[in-house]
C-alpha cells in the first residue's frame, strides 16, 4: 500500500514485513517506522496528522504520526483482510472494505461500525466519497461481484448498483464533474 498526505510532502508505505514507514517526499529519507500489525499492511488513508492503516491481521490502526506513541486506536471488525480504506472528504467518516465481502463506516474515531454494509458477494477494496454530497459513498466488489454501489452513509441504504462488467479495483470521483 501507497499513499500520499494530501499536501504531497510526505509519503506511506505499508509492507508485507507488517510495518508502515513514512517517508519525506522531497529528501527521498524514511522518517520512521509504525509498528502495530501482524500481518501485511495492504490499506492506507490519511485524515490530516492521523495515518490510518488495513492489514491482512484484520484490524484497522489509527496511527498518530506527530507522537512516538503513535497508536491511537486499534479496529477490530473485519473478519478478513482489509484491503480498502478511505476517509471521507471533511475527515468525519471512515469507510473499510474488506476480503469478508462488507464494508463498514466508522464515525470518525469510533472503535464501533456505524453501519456493515453486506450487499457485495466479492471482496472490496474499491471505495470513494462523494466530494460534491456528503453522506454519498461509491464501493466496488471484486470478481464474484463486479458492482459498484451508491450508498446513503448516514442510513445505510444502497441507493443504487451498476455491474461494471468485471472486478472494481479502484474508484475515483471527478472534481469538475457530476460522475465516477
Amino acid at each position: 500500500a501507497v499513499r500520499w498526505t494530501q499536501d504531497g510532502t510526505h509519503l506511506a508505505d505499508g509492507d508485507n514485513d507488517a510495518i508502515v514507514s513514512l517517508y519525506d517526499a522531497s529528501a527521498g529519507k524514511r522518517l520512521r517506522k509504525l509498528a502495530g500489525h501482524s500481518m501485511r499492511v495492504g490499506s492506507l488513508a490519511w485524515n490530516d496528522h492521523i495515518l490510518t492503516s488495513g492489514s491482512k491481521d484484520g484490524h484497522i490502526i489509527h496511527h498518530d504520526v506527530r507522537q512516538r506513541d503513535h497508536v491511537v486506536a486499534t479496529l477490530a471488525h473485519h473478519e478478513q483482510e482489509v484491503c480498502g480504506l478511505e476517509w471521507s472528504p471533511d475527515g468525519s467518516s471512515l469507510a473499510s472494505g474488506s476480503n469478508d465481502n462488507t464494508v463498514a463506516v466508522w464515525d470518525g474515531m469510533s472503535k464501533t461500525p456505524k453501519h456493515v454494509l453486506t450487499e457485495h458477494c466479492s471482496a472490496v477494496k474499491a471505495l470513494a466519497w462523494c466530494p460534491w454530497q456528503r453522506n454519498l459513498l461509491a464501493t466496488g466488489g471484486g470478481m464474484a461481484d463486479r458492482t459498484i454501489r451508491f450508498w446513503n452513509t448516514t442510513s445505510g441504504i444502497c441507493m443504487n448498483f451498476v455491474d461494471s462488467g468485471s472486478q472494481v479495483s479502484d474508484l475515483k470521483w471527478s472534481l469538475s464533474e457530476k460522475e465516477i
